[in-house]
């Protein structure tokens, strides 16, 4: 059986936390924050994880069991 390539996209996205859960980054912090509170923006800028539902697809993608 051939090796199973990792997603790209999907390794650039997310990283392991040492307990083994899957960290990610807020949406809507890259482009038109003019119109956007310092509030909403500061808020974005702290990792988030992964919910529970989403965990095994997002496993898949980074060829974790």
């Amino acid at each position: 059986m051939p090796k199973l390539k990792t997603n790209s996209g999907a390794k650039k996205r997310f990283t392991l936390t040492g307990s083994g859960k899957i960290k990610r980054k807020h949406a809507f912090k890259s482009h038109i924050l003019t119109k956007k509170t310092t509030k909403q923006k500061r808020a974005l800028t702290h990792p988030a994880l992964v919910s529970g539902v989403d965990t095994s697809s997002v496993k898949k993608l980074l060829c974790m069991k």
